[in-house]
This record gives structure tokens, C-alpha cells and sequence, in this order.
């Protein structure tokens, strides 16, 4: 089962924070990624299927100011969510794991962050040492089909972060290679 509703609410400062907006993201983000790893795994203990529960997170799980305060929260909280059910079900066969990319330009992304197409690329290439290549939700499908696979059988409660290695670098600091 893959999980990938999610809405990135507003950017704001906290100064300006609207608790309504908060509870929308964090009942959308955070609540219905419960929902679906409830219904999904009693239907998986009921038949006794082992598999696999995919959630989508984001970067922004693990690298503050990487989005609004409401969706770093949020996707802070599904990473905790998906660590938390895979140590009860994997008592049951089923591994329950998270990926979490960089930006992608949707046209969500595309919307919200009111660029276009290629300036999303060109911003989330900017930032990730991988370079030459842009983030695409191929990249991202592909990460779901391996964490879905008999390749990944003995992988639970691991967030798979594909972002070029955006975060695990500091890119101010010029490498050893520039």
C-alpha cells in the first residue's frame, strides 16, 4: 500500500502562525497517513498478507526550514508515525517504511511555489550535490517499487531519502572537487 496524499500548507512566520491552517496540514498529513496504515493493516493482519505500507514524507521530516512550520511538523510526525507502526507490525510480516524526496516540480510544487517548470529543477539541482540530473517522480516511483519489493524484505521503519544528497551536505561549503 502506498500512502501519498499530502498538501504543503502556507509558508508563514510564527509570528503570523494560523493554528486553523496547522490543524488542516496535520489532519491531512499526519491523520490520514494514520487512517490509511489502520485500514490497510487490518486488512493485511485479517488476510495475513505480508507486505509492505509506503508513506510519502518529505525532506522536510528531517531538514527544518525546508517548507512551512505546519508541514515540517507534519511530515516530522509521519516519520515518527511510520517508525512507531512498523514496531507493531512487523510482529504481523509487514514492513511499514517512508520516502522522502527533495522538491519535485508538480504542478503543485510548481503552484505553490509560484515557479515554473524548470526553475523548480534548476532551484532543487542547485541545492544537491548530485549534479546533471533533476529530480523526476520516476526517480520517486522507483524508490516506492523497491521498498514494495522482495529486494527490500528485511527494510522497516526506514525513511528513504531521495534528494541527490541535499541532506546530508551543506551546500555553502564548496567541495573538495571545486
Amino acid at each position: 500500500m502506498f500512502s501519498n496524499a499530502g498538501i504543503t500548507g502556507p509558508l508563514s512566520s510564527i509570528l503570523e502562525f494560523n493554528l486553523s491552517e496547522f490543524d488542516n496540514t496535520m489532519a491531512v498529513n499526519v491523520r490520514g497517513s494514520a487512517a490509511t496504515i489502520k485500514h490497510a493493516a487490518r486488512v493485511m493482519v485479517e488476510r495475513k498478507i505480508r507486505g509492505s505500507i509506503i508513506c510519502m514524507a518529505s525532506i522536510a521530516g528531517s531538514i527544518a526550514g525546508s517548507g512551512g512550520h505546519d508541514y515540517v511538523t507534519s511530515k516530522h510526525g509521519l516519520i515518527g508515525l511510520v517508525r512507531s507502526t512498523c514496531s507493531e507490525l512487523g510482529a504481523y510480516g509487514i514492513r511499514v517504511n517512508s520516502i522522502s524526496p527533495s522538491a519535485i516540480a508538480t504542478p503543485s510544487a510548481c503552484r505553490g511555489l509560484n515557479m515554473e517548470v524548470s526553475e523548480v529543477e534548476a532551484m532543487v539541482n542547485d541545492s544537491a550535490n548530485l549534479k546533471g540530473i533533476a529530480l523526476k517522480t520516476t526517480h520517486v516511483a522507483e524508490a516506492a517499487l523497491f521498498l514494495a519489493s522482495d529486494e527490500s524484505a528485511y527494510i522497516s521503519g526506514h525513511n528513504l531519502v531521495v534528494d541527490g544528497g541535499f541532506s546530508v551536505i551543506n551546500s555553502l561549503v564548496p567541495s573538495i572537487t571545486q
